[in-house]
């Protein structure tokens, strides 16, 4: 059965040409709570997409400060002379290793 927790873990798959290149090694790519743990996140593949799971690496990516041109979308704009920067929010990633045999089709599943 799965757990309301299992939705909790996992956010969205990762699509960019790096995860998909990855994806034909059997390595998904997915955005993850920040405070979640190896473990939790293999249980939480293996009982949403019913696979089996090798091993998971994560990362973590620092928010960046990025130039932004106006008001209405900053929610805490930052000020350096004339220029306006707002903070990208931290994000944590898990690289996923699937068992031979197995995969997982990302159009379909979200």
């Amino acid at each position: 059965m799965i757990a309301l927790r299992d939705y909790d873990v996992i956010f969205s798959p990762v699509v960019t040409e790096k995860s998909t290149a990855m994806s034909e090694n059997n390595q998904i790519v997915f955005n993850v709570r920040k405070d979640s743990s190896k473990s939790e996140i293999k249980i939480a593949v293996e009982a949403l997409f019913g696979v089996k799971v090798l091993s998971v690496n994560t990362l973590r990516r620092k928010g960046k400060l990025r130039r932004v041109r106006s008001f209405a979308i900053m929610q805490k704009p930052m000020r350096s002379g004339r220029n306006l920067y707002v903070l990208c929010k931290d994000v944590k990633r898990a690289v996923v290793t699937l068992a031979k045999g197995h995969s997982i089709d990302i159009s379909a599943s979200f």
